[in-house]
């Protein structure tokens, strides 16, 4: 679950179980004999909700341990040797299952292992890879813009709702995403993350895109811990020009609609500070104070082109988000987003029906129609 599913699935295709808020569920399971942690995102009453059922906690980290845990430290030189210790650890708390837990077998397929390295190959394969093709797609409109979708999914509100919210609109409104984390895992338990699913629900300048592509309009780029590659893929695309001549000013947002750990808020100074403009879901922790708001957004904008933003309500993070990448469009001279102009459906016109274009085109031309040949 959580980051170092994401880990193993980009790595080594293993399927996820889910995010932040599916670690208590998996332990009401009653099917988990060891749960292992390491140091981050991780629930602090595990261990007391583990007494009510048989399954042992696991620390591996000395900068995590937490009390009612076994400890078996993870040893960097002798990995498989860690390994096998929990995993007996594990096979000898079998016996102690219950019979009272429940199996959640819900299934979906997803699409996973993107990377910046990736979205440039699969643009024009090992000779001609390029983030050519993608900045071409957003200066004709075909791509409104880029929004990176990260952060934890939280028990404050409904879980994974926000992002897949969020996700939907989004790609409705014809802007490609790149997302990490838990946000990865609420899009890819929603059926997001497959081509076929997600391209129903495009825009069709979006769509028509991806489709030529063969990817979902959805790229699951790894852990909350590889958000980096969304700054490297942003300057890739500032390198390639056309766009900006660096991160900052480009159609381009940075959401984490469910965030819950500091975390994610030195993520997104990072991202601020880099020139993306950031939205986070909730409350603002430092909203008490005007003047700490106003560096965030103002003062850093003015300087950075990045902002932070804390907003609670979906529908105003999107209508932010999608002004945010229409007023780096209007900056930067581009072609007018106009939704729904890409992407119609072509038709295979017979001569009868072209003969009947042209009536229309040319009413008064005399026998035989127009000779201009761009009528």
């Amino acid at each position: 679950m959580c980051c170092t599913a994401n880990e193993v699935l980009m790595r080594h295709g293993i399927p996820t179980a889910g995010g932040f808020t599916n670690q208590e569920l998996g332990i009401m399971t009653g099917l988990i004999d060891a749960l292992s942690v390491d140091v981050q995102c991780i629930m602090p009453a595990i261990t007391e909700i583990s007494k009510k059922f048989h399954t042992k906690i696991i620390t591996t980290s000395p900068k995590a341990m937490i009390q009612g845990a076994v400890h078996i430290e993870h040893d960097e030189h002798h990995p498989k040797k860690t390994a096998e210790e929990i995993l007996k650890l594990a096979c000898d708390n079998f016996r102690n299952r219950k019979k009272t837990g429940s199996h959640i077998s819900d299934k979906f397929p997803l699409i996973g292992g993107f990377s910046d390295e990736y979205i440039e190959y699969m643009q024009g394969g090992k000779w001609r890879g390029s983030y050519r093709p993608l900045n071409d797609a957003i200066m004709a409109g075909r791509i409104r813009g880029v929004v990176g979708l990260a952060g934890c999914d939280n028990p404050r509100v409904p879980s994974t709702g926000l992002h897949q919210y969020l996700a939907l609109e989004l790609i409705k409104n014809d802007v490609l995403i790149v997302s990490t984390g838990c946000g990865s895992a609420a899009c890819g338990t929603a059926g997001f993350l497959t081509p076929e699913t997600a391209l129903e629900m495009s825009g069709p300048g979006l769509r028509e895109v991806c489709e030529a592509i063969g990817i979902p309009p959805i790229l699951h780029l790894g852990a909350c811990v590889d958000n980096s590659r969304i700054l490297t893929i942003a300057t890739n695309m500032a390198k390639e020009g056309g766009l900006s001549d660096e991160i900052a000013g480009m159609p381009a947002v940075g959401i984490a609609p469910e965030w819950m750990s500091e975390k994610a808020i030195a993520i997104g100074c990072y991202f601020a500070a880099s020139g993306v403009p950031v939205i986070f879901g909730g409350e603002s922790p430092v909203g008490a104070s005007q003047e700490v708001t106003r560096i965030m957004t103002e003062v850093w904008m003015e300087r950075y082109m990045g902002a932070l933003h804390f907003e609670p309500d979906p529908e105003k993070i999107l209508a932010m988000a999608l002004n945010y990448i229409d007023g780096a469009r209007e900056r930067l001279k581009l072609r007018k987003y106009e939704p729904g102009k890409f992407g119609a459906e072509r038709v295979l016109m017979d001569m009868a029906a072209r003969r009947e274009l042209e009536k229309v085109a040319t009413p008064h031309a005399g026998v035989g129609g127009s000779h201009d040949p761009d009528a």
